[in-house]
């Protein structure tokens, strides 16, 4: 897929949704680093949704969109990131948030982007902090949401269970410095 400023490789058996015309949709972007590390950045605390929680890089699919331009622009918008490769769709989910919003249906991919990874182009006006989650950090994924509100963290661990570098949620090589 190329979104006219450069191309997307869709791994082969990925099938990306195509959302009907009255249907509302988000995406979902679980990226790794070299590490095996996922990245995570705080919604800030006057967000409508899932305030002052940690969440995957992700947003709304605008008018138009596909759901691949959507996860390409959410990339970029908040993180300064360019998606590269589309690894793996890791559900659909469908959910309705306390925004009065109404149901929303949600695509989630493990992604490879390229960029700085150690400088994340943040949306300040909208996250607070970012960070690198391992399998130890996955508790704390879970902070300020509310029980069985665990999509994020369990994407996560999908993720990072599912890394070579990773075994039964250890990490066997790491290392030294963060990305």
């Amino acid at each position: 897929m190329a979104d006219g400023r450069h191309e997307v490789t869709v791994d082969r058996g990925v099938e990306v949704p195509v959302p009907a015309d009255d249907e509302v949709w988000t995406v979902g972007a679980v990226i790794l680093d070299s590490e095996g590390r996922a990245f995570a950045q705080k919604r800030g605390p006057g967000r409508k949704l899932f305030p002052d929680s940690w969440d995957i890089v992700g947003g709304h699919v605008e008018p138009g969109e596909t759901l691949l331009e959507a996860l390409a622009r959410e990339v970029e918008e908040e993180t300064g990131w360019r998606l590269r490769r589309v690894r793996s769709l890791f559900g659909v989910t469908a959910w309705t948030g306390d925004d009065g919003g109404g149901t929303r249906h949600e695509a989630d991919f493990l992604v490879e982007v390229d960029g700085d990874l150690g400088h994340p182009a943040l949306e300040w006006s909208k996250h607070t902090a970012y960070d690198w989650f391992g399998p130890g950090d996955l508790p704390r994924l879970k902070e300020n949401r509310a029980p069985g509100e665990y999509l994020v963290h369990d994407l996560v661990a999908k993720a990072l269970l599912g890394h070579p570098g990773h075994s039964q949620g250890v990490l066997r090589t790491r290392r030294p410095g963060r990305p």
